[in-house]
């Protein structure tokens, strides 16, 4: 029988331009609540599980270094990166979204950001998009109202709107496509549904195993749930599939979790030596 992973991983190896991504989730999931920073030989070692060529690992680490993602401190003969100030300030507003999010409380009031065209408008889109926001129009975002807005958009001019009704209904279907999201969150609880008695199984897992699980998970979590806006209730269609995906991912990252540690404690290398134990903030993800 094949592991239950075989399927994951494989179809994590079809998707283009993937290790770049996946390494910034390595980084923002695992190494940020164990300091931070990592020697690249770590990070090979991880990727190596996946069976992914150093020197394609080398390009995406250099890659993410030039769009300001990582940031590299070379001791001796080594290198470490870390997220880098823009990166981190990416990640951290992300975190609460992917680990406990909260829908907003009002049902009508939106937050409306107006960006010019320019340079200004292609560099906030992503960070745009990962905070929750949607774009009805060019240069034109949204977001329920309370939604905090990235630092790439801090200079846009910012409007408070009242949709509410047909006219919030029409907002949201130009804003976000909810059937799409919806179809995603099903897709992510197919592929990963393998792991479910996997990980409930009498056997302990191997840490290596746990780690490429606990990073493909989140990984594909975080690509779902980051498009997500988190509406309230009422303004989502019926059966929406969102707590369902949480609920599961947590569960899964849960039982995932000691092992998955284990490997970074045996592998794991700072510039000061071995990672540092994780921070508080790790245990209180998918409370």
């Amino acid at each position: 029988m094949a592991h239950p992973l075989s399927r994951i991983i494989n179809r994590f190896k079809r998707e283009p331009s993937r290790t770049g991504s996946l390494i910034i989730t390595f980084y923002g999931d695992a190494i940020l609540p164990r300091g931070g920073s990592l020697w690249l030989g770590t990070l090979l070692q991880f990727l190596e599980l996946l069976g992914t060529d150093g020197g394609v690992v080398r390009t995406a680490v250099s890659r993410l270094a030039a769009d300001g993602w990582l940031a590299r401190d070379k001791i001796g003969r080594k290198s470490f990166y870390k997220l880098a100030t823009s990166g981190r300030e990416r990640f951290d507003l992300a975190v609460q979204h992917v680990y406990n999010p909260q829908p907003a409380p009002s049902q009508g009031h939106f937050e409306l950001l107006l960006i010019g065209n320019g340079a200004d408008r292609d560099a906030a889109r992503a960070a745009l998009s990962e905070a929750g926001f949607g774009s009805p129009m060019p240069g034109v975002w949204v977001a329920p109202g309370g939604t905090a807005v990235p630092a790439l958009a801090a200079g846009a001019i910012r409007l408070e709107a009242t949709a509410a009704g047909e006219m919030g209904g029409r907002l949201i279907g130009a804003s976000w496509p909810l059937q799409e999201i919806a179809a995603s969150y099903r897709d992510f609880l197919k592929i990963f549904a393998p792991l479910q008695g996997w990980v409930a199984g009498a056997e302990a897992l191997a840490p290596a195993d746990a780690m490429l699980a606990r990073i493909l998970l989140i990984h594909h979590y975080r690509r779902v749930l980051l498009r997500d806006p988190l509406l309230p209730e009422a303004l989502l269609p019926g059966d929406w599939p969102a707590p369902q995906a949480r609920a599961f991912c947590g569960k899964i990252y849960r039982a995932l979790l000691p092992a998955s540690e284990q490997w970074l404690d045996s592998f794991g290398e700072s510039a000061s030596g071995p990672l540092p134990p994780p921070g508080r903030e790790l245990a209180q993800r998918f409370p």
